[in-house]
């Protein structure tokens, strides 16, 4: 089946789309791929809606404000697939199915609550195309954390491309998240805790620029190894997974109020050794770890990551995925999962009871 993937992650850059082949097991093609960045405008709604969600009990109460902000996701998206067909001379027709993730705005699985803005019933009347959405809700309702998604996907990629075990899979969005992929070719999967968030919040307030390209500000500075030492004993990264954290989970501004390079060393070496302690909860060590997400471009955080791991450390460009749409292309793939009612999650990559399918289907 010829599947697109949607993708706005917790960075709210804008929105990738990316094609993909497949049978819901084996990956058959890749197509091509497409990204919509979002306004300034956008992104600070949707900051602002990130806030406010941050006080829903209710995951389908929408403020006016969440109300704005969902419109606007479900337009952005639109907009994205539109141009994406258009662009690459495709029709309508031509897709079997679209995969939405939306943009969280609150993940709290312990009180069974996360909410993706969205609305996956007006883009399925807008496109035309069957649309499978609100991914995470069925594992949470089933007592899972409803992250990682992303893991079988790994699998079948490390599958295609006949990548050595034992195996670690790096996603590095806000959050970074790992795969785990043992010699027997069993999962175990989590968040391992901050990804770029501290690191681009923290450029942000110091230079008005959400980014530290290259990670060279980040290679200016010298770490605090006495704050690393106390963050790294925090309890969330000793607990045994299958675990997930929300965006919000750490802020940027524990560094204080040090030297801009500084503080960008202490926040990226703190993401790559929280990273790398994901090997803890390995029999055997990972031989090779692939970095994909917005990380993979930060020279300095791949090379901390190598430092710490003792392993070689590869992004996914370097064995052929696509490091920027690879979480497009894994909504694409869960997406005719879904349809298929095959599993998405397994009690080693979310901690849910049994192995359950997931999405609402908008056929």
């Amino acid at each position: 089946m010829r599947a697109i993937g949607l993708m706005s992650g917790t960075s709210m850059d804008g929105v990738d789309v990316a094609l993909l082949d497949t049978d819901g097991e084996a990956i058959d093609g890749f197509g091509p791929t497409f990204y919509r960045p979002y306004s300034e405008a956008e992104r600070a709604l949707l900051r602002d809606a990130l806030k406010e969600g941050a006080n829903l009990t209710d995951r389908t109460a929408r403020s006016p404000l969440i109300a704005r902000a969902e419109d606007l996701v479900t337009r952005a998206h639109a907009e994205a697939v539109e141009l994406f067909l258009e662009t690459n001379g495709l029709t309508r027709a031509d897709i079997g199915v679209v995969g939405l993730h939306g943009q969280t705005i609150l993940h709290r699985p312990e009180r069974a609550l996360t909410v993706q803005i969205g609305d996956g019933a007006a883009l399925r009347q807008r496109l035309g195309i069957p649309v499978v959405h609100d991914f995470r809700q069925a594992d949470v309702e089933a007592g899972g954390q409803g992250a990682p998604l992303v893991p079988v996907f790994h699998r079948a990629l490390a599958d295609q491309t006949a990548l050595p075990r034992p195996l670690a899979v790096v996603n590095i969005g806000g959050v970074a998240n790992v795969t785990l992929i043992g010699a027997g070719n069993e999962l175990l999967a989590f968040d391992t805790g901050p990804g770029n968030a501290l690191i681009d919040d923290w450029m942000g307030d110091r230079t008005g620029t959400a980014v530290d390209t290259d990670g060279a500000t980040a290679a200016r500075g010298r770490p605090d190894e006495a704050l690393l030492a106390w963050l790294l004993v925090h309890p969330y990264f000793a607990r045994t997974p299958p675990k997930s954290l929300d965006r919000s989970a750490f802020a940027h501004r524990i560094v204080g109020t040090v030297a801009t390079e500084d503080g960008a060393a202490t926040l990226t070496a703190f993401t790559a050794r929280s990273i790398v302690r994901a090997a803890d909860f390995m029999r055997v060590r990972p031989i090779l770890w692939v970095v994909c997400g917005g990380g993979a471009r930060n020279a300095t955080l791949l090379r901390l990551i190598a430092d710490c791991a003792r392993a070689e450390v590869r992004t996914g460009e370097d064995v052929g995925w696509s490091s920027d749409f690879l979480e497009a292309q894994a909504f694409a793939y869960l997406a005719v999962r879904s349809m298929k009612g095959l599993p998405l999650t397994f009690p080693s990559t979310t901690g849910v009871r049994e192995p359950i399918t997931g999405g609402v289907i908008v056929d």
